[in-house]
């Protein structure tokens, strides 16, 4: 269950095509205790009304295991489908794999039995993020998406810079609508503006991609400190 459509879908791609390439190299030496895997994909358009209806989908056709990688938006919903599922359904459950879903809450509020997440959350890469800076960066700003990943990326970033870097200022906080920016320009002004000297962003994929080409495009030689510049864009 990933965005196949929608600004978003290289993410879902990408991800498909791993797990594909993956699942074929186990099948191909017996698969596990002799059984075959086969992933069926469903777009859920990075939409938590549609990843429900994919679970129904899902739970319909018996599907054991229901796999999500891209929107912690959609993994609050898969959490709690899953589970009223379950409850429902004793003798048919499933299990939500999460290899990409990674705001903090997740696993600690929304902590779930059947809910298990392969990726460190948002917590353990904001703690790393933060030591990672250079001891003469004094000067961040915050850029993040406004949705539940973007969120838990400030709360925790905040966080980890008064416990691990107090001698850094804050000069600009900002969340930005998700996946609706077409121009970062203006964003880019405000950040040269504020005398950042790097920007720490839980923005990814095309969020990321428009913002780095707009900083790219002014001439700022400032530095970017993401979380997810590994994903594809």
């Amino acid at each position: 269950v990933d965005p196949f459509s929608g600004p978003f879908a290289s993410g879902g791609d990408e991800f498909l095509k791993i797990f594909k390439v993956l699942f074929d190299r186990v099948n191909a030496k017996g698969g596990a205790l002799g059984r075959q895997f086969e992933l069926v994909p469903f777009d859920d358009k990075l939409q938590p009304a549609e990843a429900l209806i994919a679970l129904k989908n899902i739970t319909d056709q018996n599907i054991p295991f229901v796999m999500q990688c891209t929107g912690s938006n959609v993994g609050a919903a898969l959490i709690d489908g899953v589970s009223k599922h379950n409850a429902r359904n004793p003798d048919n459950r499933v299990i939500y794999l999460n290899c990409g879903a990674l705001a903090t809450e997740l696993t600690n509020e929304k902590c779930d039995f059947w809910h298990f997440r392969f990726a460190g959350s948002v917590e353990m890469r904001a703690a790393m993020r933060v030591r990672s800076l250079p001891k003469d960066v004094t000067k961040v700003y915050l850029l993040n998406q406004d949705y539940l990943f973007g969120q838990s990326v400030r709360a925790d970033t905040k966080k980890w810079l008064g416990k691990l870097r107090p001698d850094i200022e804050i000069v600009g906080d900002e969340l930005m609508p998700f996946g609706k920016v077409q121009d970062f320009s203006s964003y880019v002004t405000k950040i040269q503006a504020s005398g950042a000297q790097s920007v720490i962003t839980g923005n990814y994929n095309r969020d990321l991609n428009l913002l780095i080409k707009a900083a790219v495009d002014s001439g700022s030689t400032v530095r970017f400190d993401t979380y997810l510049a590994h994903l594809i864009g």
